[in-house]
């Protein structure tokens, strides 16, 4: 590396494996909470994570603010909340959802007011809208960037310790300092 270049990576450099974090920033302490790490982000895989987070707290109603990506829009997010609030559902003979086939009404379900478990969308191309997002990018900053893991069981384990470490020393609401005012052209 030198001054006024870009970072290259040496031709030896090998990628072996990637992991996928799904993880849920409580924004009222700041805290990570029921992070689940995968080798895959399916449908399947965000409703198991968004299960495992209602299972911290069983009884709580539930307000997840994500982006408008497709599996969070998901037929098996629909039917997780649905028995999660006792919501009947009607199914094909499959066991589709039989009047939610479209990702527009999935989503209109589950932005639903009156559920116990219900989902906020930012709108497109506002991440910095959505504080996990924020969380990522203090990951990204102190663990990620530049780092060397000899496995994705040691990233695993790593991402692990640094979300215990974040949420023991680091954890405060996100103090939001935009004042609201135009930017100047």
């Amino acid at each position: 590396m030198r001054p006024s270049l870009v970072e290259r990576q040496e031709h030896e450099y090998k990628r072996h494996a990637t992991r996928t974090l799904m993880a849920n920033l409580e924004v009222a302490t700041g805290r990570v909470i029921a992070p689940s790490i995968g080798p895959t982000r399916t449908n399947e895989d965000f409703a198991s994570h968004i299960y495992k987070t209602i299972a911290t707290n069983p009884d709580a109603g539930w307000i997840f603010v994500v982006d408008q990506l497709n599996i969070h829009q998901s037929e098996a997010l629909v039917k997780l909340v649905a028995k999660e609030c006792a919501i009947e559902l009607e199914l094909d003979r499959k066991g589709r959802l039989k009047n939610m086939k479209a990702m527009a009404s999935r989503r209109t379900f589950l932005q639903d007011g009156t559920h116990r478990i219900r989902f906020v969308y930012t709108p497109k191309h506002t991440s910095w809208l959505n504080q996990i997002e924020l969380w990522f990018s203090i990951l990204a900053r102190k663990l990620l960037k530049r780092g060397s893991f000899a496995s994705v069981e040691e990233l695993h384990q790593r991402i692990l310790e640094f979300i215990e470490y974040f949420n023991r020393a680091l954890a405060k609401p996100f103090k939001w300092t935009y004042k609201g005012r135009p930017l100047k052209v």
